[in-house]
């Protein structure tokens, strides 16, 4: 596939949301409304995108950094953020490092490291860990638009298909 595809779904365009819109204009009471059925909440759905985006940063920078023991350190313990400075400042995490993903992807393209070894335990290779983190931000962020919508606050201002 085509490296500008690549760089679409990290960071959104058509129907394909920009992954920081998903987060905008969200309070940190919605953020942590548990819906009845849901396994996740928002907050919970971005700690954990911005959980793996870490990993994987740290490991494509070198060397692969630890992996975690069980996936249940990968979500957090609480439902919701406990004020509005700590959604805030999880949400620019979010927003950070879906910028240095898009960015990294950019110079690995440009530097021919896309095949560079970043996994050797399971032989992933940096354009591989790009794929996969574009693939599981999309997974989330539908989950997340999917809560916006079931508590009426879809679209965010900067758009998103409503149909």
């Amino acid at each position: 596939m085509p490296k500008d595809i690549l760089q679409d779904l990290l960071r959104g365009r058509g129907a394909h949301v920009d992954p920081v819109a998903i987060v905008e204009g969200l309070s940190p009471d919605l953020a942590g409304r548990q819906l009845p059925g849901a396994q996740h909440t928002i907050w919970q759905l971005v700690w954990h995108m911005n959980y793996w985006m870490d990993y994987e940063l740290r490991s494509l920078q070198g060397p692969e950094a630890k992996y975690p023991e069980h996936a249940a350190e990968s979500w957090p313990a609480a439902s919701g953020p406990r004020d509005r400075a700590e959604w805030e400042a999880e949400t620019a995490r979010f927003r950070q490092q879906v910028e240095k993903f898009a960015a990294w992807g950019l110079r690995a393209a440009r530097e021919g490291l896309l095949d560079r070894l970043v996994h050797p335990r399971n032989a992933d290779r940096a354009g591989d860990v790009l794929w996969q983190m574009a693939a599981h931000n999309s997974y989330h962020c539908g989950q997340v638009a999917l809560l916006r919508r079931a508590f009426g606050a879809w679209p965010p201002a900067s758009g998103g298909d409503t149909w």
